[in-house]
């Protein structure tokens, strides 16, 4: 049970092809023309059995005989039966090679599969590759090589050229895998595969739509947890929304969130297919994320510059030499050389000079990578200098890439590079770019990690009565608040705001301008009015009652003349703000199809769209995460001291973006949302005016108000924490697991006895791989989950002090089936606890937790020579029988 469920498909022991006969070909599709030869053109590392569908005396021998995979290339009308006989031979994959085929289509071969329980990749795919078990399922060239780098793809044709490419640049693949439209595995089901593969280090996608942006989260963050992956995205969509309500639904565009989930799962994009294949190069190098320091090593200042050009203009910083390692390397480099940013080392430089500067570069710690330019002289030896950075490159820890100049003269010295896997750019510029995309992986990698909860550690918002207003507004069949119902909800999840109160008459106007004390600002209060400005509906500085009552005559007249189907409600007056210094911030949602709610900041004020200044994010975050944002936006150069103005209250500027992500989390009928102008000074921020546009909430939840389904990024759930009491005094906490607990994790497996290590991994390992660690602490709430009991241990050091630490002591988790109604869990207790209730509470725990989720059936196998589990299991409730597949093993099961 400990393989992936895609196993059978992209790891087939064995494999029955439905393609017609090879030897009369006028009767074959033209993608089972291609299949026979692409199959046949290696010796495939299981069995492989030719199926012909019109013979039932070999169906029947091969019924004695299952298969795992079944490979169907036949007319799309003999598609459907051929799948009913793959079910029959007990095939558990199907891959079907077409095209053309259409949803409809797609779905009754959909259908067909899920009764016979068939994970099937396609229709209209044109196959995968696994090129170290000598498989090429295909219909997109030859094998390619084998490597460490897998290749997804949505779209056929790009899928050959990428391998055609690939054989002339020394490239391998572990895996390449195809996905045209309607496929039913999909692009979520083939990164989970993938990031569980041990072949698999790093992942390159071409991707053109998703359909599930929950499904592709989980498995885009499971995959870059535990290797780089790089994505290439086609059909990117320009801002302007013509429905939107607000101004943050006008500019922001659908590609903009794309990358803003791209980032959040810790992936890297790149923009272009030039971009992809430089990605691909340094990825199949194994480079693994660093800094942003990259080293520039040159024997001309020209391309030097230019390079160094390109690292400022993409936001890297140019790596320096240190003091000690510019007092050690000078001395022997030629006298022209310089080493006071770049490393030029002027045209008199040779191999020798080349391999010093390098291994120099290496070995500094202000160095987070290695950029070798070379520029053909007269009377130098392009091959030397190549060779010599192939043998440096066997003792380098951090990146390598390497921009020959020229062309026919070196050639060869490229070929060098390309052997000793050494990424190789034509231009300085593309080169810099690729080791940008290696070092974007360490900003990404550090979002990735973030786990927030859905309420901050803030005073808790009125989340009732913030519903309530949504309710009445959507009970009246409206969709926008007005600015009065929008502040209540502001304020019900504490965020400050100015004042307000809605006058219906210019009498009134003046009244409350008088009791507020001026200076006031009137505007006026519509339920069809999104942008007030616009419309003249908004008096700043009144000084005065008279002023007000005037001022609101006026207004009322002016957009009823402008737009005179517009309801009125009346004029609301409120303080005008009083910071002389304060910065106009525009704090907004918008909600995408298919990411759902997205937080976005930038400046604020009348001119939003014309500066268009807006970073975004998507919910839930955190401290960190409101952070990363603010710093994104170009308006975060004048929060500082700026023109005179004190810094502004940081601070006060997290916390109102940890109050809109708990309304974000809380509060499903949110769909756009504008607090603009909220100015922040150094005394802290205050909304001065908003807007919100809501809609009905999607009830996919079960009735649960808590399960958050509208979001793309499960929250942390703390719900689950749990207080419980220790057999023999004590107490310990019961938790979701978050990844800050990797540590902990690690040393709680360390600690275990080799007896317990194995009946919980059946492994004599002693310690969690890098991989396996990443992978067990950053999960998906949605699909898994995993409790830890944490034991609080009061320690006095020598001199009486005491000291409080924390100690994982048992962990539980489970992982959902590909069915979608059971789970298959998992239970560890440290030796120094067992006997205390912890296997117990932990297994009673995560069962809540699955029925909770709606999950039917828990089922897990155990070791027939583990009593002590055996007789847990019997306690709880658990039926115990015979493990098929293994006799030293039992399935355990228990209905939910």
């Amino acid at each position: 049970m400990d393989k992936h469920y895609l196993t059978p498909l992209f790891a087939p022991a064995s494999i029955a092809v439905l393609a017609g006969k090879a030897d009369e070909p006028e009767t074959l599709t033209a993608y089972a023309q291609t299949l026979h030869p692409a199959l046949r053109a290696q010796r495939f590392a299981g069995s492989l059995q030719f199926v012909d569908t019109h013979t039932s005396g070999t169906l029947a021998d091969l019924a004695q005989r299952k298969s795992d995979l079944a490979i169907i290339a036949l007319p799309p009308a003999e598609v459907p039966a051929a799948l009913e006989v793959a079910g029959r031979l007990g095939c558990r994959a199907a891959l079907v090679l077409s095209s053309g085929m259409d949803a409809d289509q797609a779905a009754h071969l959909k259908k067909i599969a899920r009764r016979e329980g068939l994970h099937l990749l396609g229709p209209n795919s044109l196959g995968f590759q696994r090129p170290h078990l000598q498989l090429n399922a295909s219909a997109a060239g030859p094998l390619a090589r084998d490597g460490s780098l897998a290749l997804v793809c949505q779209s056929g044709a790009l899928t050959a050229s990428i391998l055609d490419w690939a054989r002339n640049n020394a490239v391998g693949f572990s895996a390449v895998v195809s996905l045209g439209p309607n496929t039913d595995v999909d692009i979520a089901q083939v990164l989970d595969f993938l990031a569980h593969d041990a072949r698999t280090q790093s992942i390159v996608v071409y991707m053109e739509g998703i359909s599930n942006a929950r499904r592709f989260m989980s498995a885009l963050r499971s995959a870059a947890n535990a290797k780089p992956v790089v994505v290439l995205k086609a059909g990117r969509k320009p801002a302007g929304n013509e429905a939107a309500q607000t101004h943050s639904g006008t500019i922001v565009g659908s590609d903009d969130v794309f990358d803003a989930a791209l980032r959040r799962a810790g992936a890297v994009r790149v923009r272009s297919f030039v971009e992809l294949f430089s990605a691909a190069k340094c990825l199949a190098s194994r480079y693994r994320p660093v800094g942003k320091r990259l080293a520039i090593v040159t024997n001309g200042g020209g391309p030097g510059v230019l390079a160094a050009d390109w690292v400022n203009e993409i936001l890297l910083e140019l790596g320096r030499l240190s003091p000690e390692s510019v007092r050690d390397l000078a001395p022997q480099l030629p006298p022209l050389a310089s080493l006071a940013d770049l490393i030029d080392l002027s045209e008199d430089a040779g191999a020798e000079h080349f391999r010093l500067a390098v291994e120099a570069a290496s070995h500094d710690r202000q160095v987070d990578g290695v950029l070798t330019i070379y520029s053909p002289k007269a009377g130098s030896d392009a091959c030397a200098v190549a060779t010599v950075l192939a043998e440096v490159k066997q003792r380098m820890s951090k990146p390598l890439l390497a921009c020959w100049m020229g062309d026919a003269s070196v050639v060869p010295a490229r070929a060098i590079l390309r052997e000793a896997s050494i990424p190789s750019f034509r231009t300085p510029e593309a080169a810099v770019g690729a080791f940008g995309n290696i070092a974007s992986f360490y900003q990404n990698q550090q979002l990735l990690q973030q786990t927030p909860p859905p309420l901050s550690t803030l005073a808790k918002p009125d989340i009732e009565g913030a519903r309530l207003v949504i309710e009445s507004v959507l009970a009246e069949r409206r969709k926008v608040l007005t600015e009065m119902e929008s502040k209540t909800l502001l304020a019900a999840f504490h965020i400050p705001v100015t004042k307000t109160i809605l006058a219906r008459s210019a009498h009134e106007a003046m009244m409350i301008a008088t009791q507020m004390g001026f200076p006031v600002a009137l505007k006026i209060d519509s339920p069809d009015i999104s942008h007030k400005s616009d419309v003249g509906g908004v008096a700043l500085n009144i000084h005065s009652g008279t002023a007000a009552r005037d001022a609101y005559t006026d207004i009322v007249q002016r957009v009823a003349r402008l737009q005179p189907q517009a309801r009125i409600n009346g004029v609301t007056v409120q303080n005008m703000a009083g910071a002389r210094h304060g910065r106009e911030i525009c704090i907004g949602l918008v909600t995408d199809d298919p990411f759902g709610p997205v937080i976005t900041f930038g400046a604020g004020g009348t001119m939003i769209e014309l500066i268009d200044d807006r970073a975004m994010e998507l919910p839930p975050l955190n401290q960190f995460l409101a952070r990363r944002l603010i710093e994104r936006a170009r308006v975060a150069e004048t929060l500082g001291e700026w023109r005179g103005a004190s810094a502004v209250n940081h601070d006060a500027l997290e916390q109102v973006l940890l109050r809109v992500s708990e309304m974000v989390c809380a509060l499903p009928q949110l769909r756009e949302m504008d607090i603009n102008p909220l100015i922040v000074d150094e005394h802290g921020a205050v909304a001065v005016d908003a807007r919100i546009a809501i809609d009905q909430a999607a009830n996919t939840s079960g009735g649960r108000a808590d399960s958050f389904s509208h979001l793309a990024i499960l929250p942390y759930p703390a719900r689950y924490e749990q207080l419980w009491p220790m057999r023999g005094g004590g107490e310990y906490l019961v938790r979701p697991i978050h990844p800050d607990d990797a540590q902990m994790l690690q040393q709680l497996v360390q600690s275990l006895s080799p007896e317990s290590r194995y009946f919980r991994f059946i492994s004599s390992m002693v310690e969690l791989p890098a991989s396996m660690l990443a992978r067990f602490t950053l999960i998906d709430y949605d699909r898994e989950m995993a409790l830890v009991a944490v034991f609080r241990e009061r320690k006095a050091d020598a001199d009486g002090n005491i000291t409080e630490t924390e100690r994982i002591v048992g962990v539980s988790r489970y992982v959902t089936n590909p069915d979608q109604s059971s789970c298959e869990f998992a239970l560890v207790v440290a030796d120094d606890f067992n006997g205390k209730g912890l296997g117990s509470r932990l297994m009673l725990s995560i069962m809540d937790v699955a029925r909770d989720k709606g999950l039917a059936e828990m089922e897990g196998i155990v070791l027939a020579n583990n009593p002590n589990m055996l007789k847990l299991m019997r306690s709880l409730g658990f039926v115990i029988k015979p493990y098929p597949e293994d006799p030293d093993f039992r399935l355990v099961t228990h209905t939910l």
